[in-house]
C-alpha cells in the first residue's frame, strides 16, 4: 500500500512540474511574440488622387500614402489603410477605429458648423499647399461669383469644399460622399458646379474622361494648408513631426512631390512652424 501511495505522490509530482515548466515556457513565447510583434497604426483615407489612390493593378499609391507610409515605417509601425467616410472622420478618430486622417485633410479653415478644426483635432505640421477651386462643364458661361446665383453647388460632405460651396450667395447645395463624384455628376450635367480640392481638380479636370470640364481659376479660394489630424492629445502628432521633419532635410519629400507632380505646393521646410 505504501508503494502504491508513493508512486501517486511520484506521478502528481511529475505531472505539476511539466505543468509549471509548459507555463513558463507558454509565457516566455507570449512575451517573445509581444516582444517582435509591429504595433499597427490605422491611416484613414478616401481615394483622391494625387493623394491617395489605386493604380492600375489595384495597389494604393500616392504622395500620402507613400509619406505615410515612409513616416510610420521609420516610426517601428505597420501600416493599415482604411477607407473612410470623409463625413466621418471625427468620429472615425474619436472611437479609435482609425489612429489618424492622412489625405488631404485641410487645416486651416472652419467646418460648416463654425468650428475650427484645429479645435477638434490636433494637426501635425502643414505638408502642403491647396485651394478650393470651382469646376463647371467646358462650354458654361460662368465667370464670377454672381454667375452662380440660382445654380445647383456641389461638393464632398464635410469638406472644406462644402464649406466655400455654401458661401456663394443664392446657390443650393448638395453634399456627396466622395470628391470625384462631384465631377461624375458635373459631367452629367446633373449639377451646375463643384467645388474641388485643387490637387484633385488639377489631376483630373480637363483629361481622360473629365476633359469637357473646367476650373473657374477667377472663383478659387485663398490659400489653404493640407495636414495630418490626430485625436485630441495623441502622443503621435510629436513623432510624426519629428519624422516629417527628417524626411524633408533628406530630401525624401521633394522627391515624392516631383513624382506625383505637386512640387509646387509641396512643403518641403518646416522650420516656421517649430
Amino acid at each position: 500500500m505504501k508503494k502504491v501511495l508513493a508512486l501517486v505522490l511520484s506521478l502528481v509530482l511529475v505531472v505539476g512540474v511539466v505543468a509549471t515548466l509548459a507555463a513558463c515556457g507558454g509565457k516566455e513565447d507570449a512575451q517573445n511574440n509581444d516582444e517582435t510583434k509591429k504595433e499597427t497604426v490605422i491611416v484613414g483615407y478616401t481615394i483622391y488622387e494625387p493623394m491617395n489612390y489605386k493604380d492600375e493593378n489595384g495597389k494604393l499609391v500616392g504622395f500620402d500614402t507613400e509619406l505615410a507610409e515612409k513616416v510610420f515605417g521609420n516610426l517601428g509601425y505597420e501600416v493599415v489603410f482604411q477607407e473612410i467616410d470623409w463625413d466621418k472622420k471625427y468620429v472615425d478618430l474619436n472611437s479609435n477605429t482609425i489612429d489618424c486622417v492622412w489625405n488631404g485633410f485641410t487645416c486651416n479653415t472652419a467646418d460648416d458648423d463654425g468650428v475650427l478644426r484645429s479645435e477638434k483635432v490636433d494637426f501635425s505640421y502643414n505638408y502642403m499647399e491647396n485651394r478650393q477651386v470651382v469646376v463647371v462643364k467646358a462650354d458654361a458661361t460662368i465667370e464670377k461669383a454672381e454667375d452662380l446665383s440660382g445654380k445647383l453647388g456641389i461638393a464632398e460632405s464635410g469638406s472644406a469644399g462644402e464649406t466655400y460651396a455654401k458661401a456663394f450667395e443664392g446657390t443650393t447645395f448638395k453634399g456627396f460622399t466622395k470628391q470625384t463624384d462631384c465631377l461624375v455628376d458635373i459631367k452629367a450635367g446633373t449639377a451646375d458646379f463643384a467645388v474641388v480640392d485643387a490637387q484633385l481638380a488639377k489631376s483630373y479636370v480637363g483629361k481622360g474622361d473629365y476633359a469637357d470640364l473646367k476650373i473657374i481659376e477667377g472663383l478659387s479660394s485663398d490659400v489653404e494648408y493640407y495636414a495630418i489630424g490626430f485625436k485630441k492629445g495623441s502622443e503621435l502628432t510629436a513623432n510624426v513631426n519629428a519624422q516629417l521633419d527628417a524626411l524633408a532635410k533628406d530630401g525624401t519629400i521633394a522627391a515624392l512631390a516631383k513624382k506625383y507632380g505637386v512640387e509646387n505646393t509641396a512643403i518641403t521646410d518646416f522650420s516656421d512652424q517649430k
